[in-house]
């Protein structure tokens, strides 16, 4: 059962596992110009899935993640909520952070093919993906309850011995 702040929530979309293959997806950037997944080319690709980055533990996770990857150059660093792309550039430029933020709020795209699209929010599910070059599944977290954090140390120690 998923739930957000102890609440009940239905989440829609495929739920993928460690080695699925992912399909492209296609949302809007911070200049509001649509983007597909197929764009970003590094090895690897980090997905961080916030419900919105204006809370405390959607800011605390990216920000983390964030910082845990400064030395890895290898891997798109991309951050995806369905807040509007006006509100995801104020909080970077809050933060004076510039990170690659993508909203889903358009399209829902992002949101059915992973499998975090919360139906009666229209947010997105807190979860974490890494994708290889082929772009397929190699390390998945689903968070259960939205308020929780992710499991930063078992990421961490996931990307040291894979990168």
């Amino acid at each position: 059962m998923k739930t957000m702040k102890g609440q009940k929530i239905t989440v829609l979309g495929n739920v993928l596992k460690v080695g699925d293959q992912t399909a492209s997806f296609k949302a809007v950037d911070n200049s509001l110009k649509d983007v597909s997944s197929d764009q970003f080319k590094k090895p690897y690709m980090l997905l961080n899935v916030v419900p919105s980055l204006d809370t405390s533990v959607c800011d605390l996770q990216t920000r983390t993640i964030n910082e845990a990857l400064a030395n890895y150059n290898q891997i798109d660093f991309i951050t995806i909520s369905n807040d509007l792309p006006f509100a995801q550039k104020k909080w970077c430029g809050a933060h004076g952070l510039n990170i690659t933020t993508l909203s889903d709020h358009k399209y829902l795209d992002f949101g059915h093919k992973f499998g975090v699209l919360i139906e009666e929010l229209r947010l997105l599910a807190r979860a974490v993906f890494v994708l290889d070059s082929k772009r397929q599944v190699i390390y998945v977290e689903y968070l259960d309850e939205m308020s929780n954090h992710p499991n930063y140390q078992e990421l961490i120690k996931f990307l040291d011995k894979t990168l």
